[in-house]
């Protein structure tokens, strides 16, 4: 009996031994950066007013502000090289200190809040990543230093997400997310909120295919949204209320030697969700209470250029964006109602913006892991006349059409480790 014990113990010992995981080698790396920014106008921004939008309409912005701070530093740990049963898997956390100003959004102590983390799985053709990492119509970024990353231009969103992506050929992926919404969310009745698509019970959807042949990166693919933007309608009953929009993109990269060229077009329904100049509202109002709902149409497009050719990158950004109305006429719920009772604009910009354009060359200087950076940004919207009202027809203001422009020159200073 005992024999047989030794024997059952040593071949488990030979099993657990044959199957031994590999050890993984954890990482640290990090940055310390600090922007320096002026502006001729004032600006729709986050985080001390580096990260911004569009310039605000109206009397009384037309004032040059400056600012410097270093809380855009950022820290990540990833763990690489681990392996059981030929299965890769990996791991990265990420966070920088982007929370905790005040009221006033340039006053405070900035806290440290999560930017990423997600685990990574993969073998032979196919990887899958789970946790918050960046949307798909996010993730290629233009080589900009700017903090906004070419947004609202490009979509920018990171959020809770599980990717899967299978490799057809060497040359051809597939790819395909199911996402959820945090800190990044839809617009509606209730404001800015994650609400709507818990309502929904329905994730976010992207299906996309991936080539890569030679310098050549493409990327083409589909962005399904669902969302209840009322869970209850005014007499307290549940609704049958809901929004789908499907939002097609495409992306392009071409490198050889020193040179860079990138290229993003994205035909968004809504979009606020991904930082995009979109929204929704109310196109019809049936018997039973509950609403139809029709969203914006916007083109958001850039390309951005770079030259690396030793110690200085040159680097030009050029993107260009079109509201194209709501898709359908809208509708007031009452006479008198006002534009956020029926129509949900993203809050980081403006239901009258009719289009944009920006502009922004920069150099950047490396000497080895020390960056220092100098950009001009030159952003200029068409807006319409608030007071003269919204067409229910296109969802546009068409009367007033008047341009505001902002001129800003930003420094950057940045250590990698």
């Amino acid at each position: 009996m005992k024999k047989t014990i030794s024997i059952i113990i040593l071949s488990v010992l030979a099993f657990a031994l044959s199957a031994q995981e590999s050890k993984p080698s954890i990482e640290v790396h990090g940055f310390v950066r600090n922007y320096y920014a002026v502006d001729s106008h004032e600006m729709v921004a986050l985080t001390e007013d580096f990260f911004t939008y569009v310039p605000k309409d109206g009397d009384g912005y037309e004032y040059v502000n400056a600012r410097f701070a270093a809380l855009t530093s950022r820290i990540w740990v990833e763990a690489k090289g681990y392996e059981v049963d030929g299965i890769k898997m990996g791991a990265r956390i990420e966070a920088d200190f982007y929370n905790g100003l005040g009221n006033d959004k340039v006053t405070g102590t900035a806290n440290l809040r999560l930017r990423q983390a997600f685990v990574t799985l993969a073998k032979g053709n196919w990887n899958l990543k789970a946790g918050q990492a960046w949307h798909p119509l996010a993730a290629d970024l233009p080589d900009i230093f700017s903090l906004n990353a070419g947004a609202p231009f490009n979509p920018f969103s990171r959020t809770p997400l599980v990717q899967y992506e299978y490799k057809a050929t060497p040359a051809i992926g597939m790819t395909a997310y199911a996402i959820w919404q945090m800190q990044y969310a839809s617009s509606g009745p209730a404001g800015k909120s994650a609400s709507y698509i818990k309502w929904g019970n329905t994730p976010e959807f992207y299906a996309g295919v991936n080539v890569a042949s030679g310098n050549l990166l493409m990327r083409f693919g589909l962005n399904v949204l669902s969302i209840k933007p009322r869970l209850y309608d005014a007499a307290g009953n549940f609704t049958s209320d809901r929004i789908t929009t499907m939002t097609p993109f495409f992306y392009a990269q071409w490198k050889k030697d020193a040179f860079t060229v990138k290229f993003k077009s994205v035909l968004a329904q809504a979009g606020e969700h991904i930082n995009l100049n979109g929204g929704y509202g109310i196109s019809a109002i049936n018997p039973d209470g509950s609403y139809e709902y029709t969203p914006s149409r916007n083109s958001s497009n850039w390309l951005s250029l770079k030259y690396a050719p030793g110690k200085v990158d040159f680097i030009l950004f050029g993107g260009y964006v079109k509201n194209f109305g709501t898709a359908k006429a809208l509708v007031k719920p009452a006479e008198d109602a006002q534009e956020n009772q029926y129509y949900w604009f993203s809050g980081n910009s403006f239901s009258n913006l009719n289009s944009m354009y920006r502009l922004t060359p920069a150099v950047v200087y490396n000497l080895g892991k020390l960056a220092l950076g100098l950009e001009y940004e030159l952003t200029s919207v068409e807006y319409g006349d608030k007071a003269q009202g919204i067409s229910l027809d296109s969802g546009l203001y068409e009367k007033g059409l008047h341009w505001v422009t902002n001129h800003r020159l930003k420094g950057m200073i940045r250590f990698t480790f």
